[in-house]
């Protein structure tokens, strides 16, 4: 429910950190749903995978989860979890849908035929409670399983539009193969929240350089493609120094204010979110070097 006046809640979840220290919080539970049905997309191709999610929004669907990991990212899942995604194919999306027994049924079958319609090979449905928990440890483990096969990675957090996916992991493909890296996707698909994670080995300080060139490269990405800069992990001190690319220097000094107000000394998170600049009285910190189209 809203409530009247300024969404106060909101701007100091929003703020990071920087506005207060929370000491209590109160929520609401919720019933479980009467059903839930879990389905599986297999795909031959990446395109025709974000498509089904660009369909499955238009018609008005909105699933509890829209899950999607690219062929590289589920084979090192399947190879440390064997949650039953095939090897040979180029994208899954794992989808769940909840509610009463009738509307989850019709939104399953909706669903499924949305997808087959762009061509998805199978639609799988888990069988029962034991094959749903094992396709969701797939996808919840699959950091996990990508670290066994790289030394480090570097995971990402950016939104765009969701129909802007296909382009977008193109161009990531682009970025990838410009800096000489493997990167796996993984994201929630339905609400456009890209997690895509680069491989590369901390040890090595080109690679390290690189590595945080290339996120750099795909920040800037999302916001091109008419996105923002994070959905879930928020800018902390790594992206500071991008809040630039998607808002002028009028709208940070509005929020600079506006943090003075609740923290004029400073010293709640300092640092943080905000480009730090000139005649701040602190270090500017560039954790992202300049990257290979000469952008920081």
């Amino acid at each position: 429910m809203e409530t009247p006046g300024y969404d106060l809640t909101g701007l100091v979840i929003g703020s990071e950190g920087t506005f207060a220290l929370v000491t209590e919080i109160t929520v609401r539970l919720l019933r479980l749903p009467e059903d839930v049905r879990t389905l599986l997309a297999i795909y031959d191709s990446l395109e025709d995978a974000t498509d089904s999610v660009v369909d499955i929004t238009a018609r008005g669907i909105i699933p509890a989860a829209c899950e999607m990991l690219d062929g590289w990212t589920l084979r090192a899942v399947e190879a440390y979890v064997h949650a039953g995604f095939p090897l040979d194919s180029a994208a899954v999306l794992l989808i769940e849908v909840e509610g009463v027994r009738q509307a989850a049924e019709a939104q399953a079958a909706e669903i499924s035929e949305v997808c087959l319609r762009h061509h998805a090979r199978e639609v799988r449905r888990a069988r029962d409670a034991r094959e749903r928990a094992l396709l969701w440890k797939g996808r919840k483990e699959a950091f996990g399983a990508v670290g066994r096969v790289s030394p480090s990675y570097y995971v990402l957090d950016g939104v765009i539009p969701r129909t802007k996916l296909t382009p977008t992991l193109l161009r990531i493909e682009e970025i990838a193969k410009r800096y000489a890296f493997v990167i796996g996707n993984i994201f929630h698909a339905g609400d456009g929240n890209l997690h895509p994670l680069i491989l590369f080995d901390h040890r090595d300080p080109d690679q390290f350089q690189r590595a945080r060139a290339a996120g750099a490269d795909i920040m800037q990405l999302c916001v091109e493609m008419g996105g923002t800069l994070t959905g879930e992990h928020g800018v902390g001190m790594e992206k500071n120094e991008l809040m630039p690319l998607m808002f002028n220097e009028t709208d940070l000094d509005l929020m600079r204010k506006v943090r003075a107000a609740f923290n004029p000394v400073g010293r709640l998170n300092p640092g943080k979110v905000l480009p730090l600049g000139k005649g701040c009285g602190e270090t500017r910190l560039r954790p992202f070097p300049l990257s290979a189209s000469g952008k920081a």
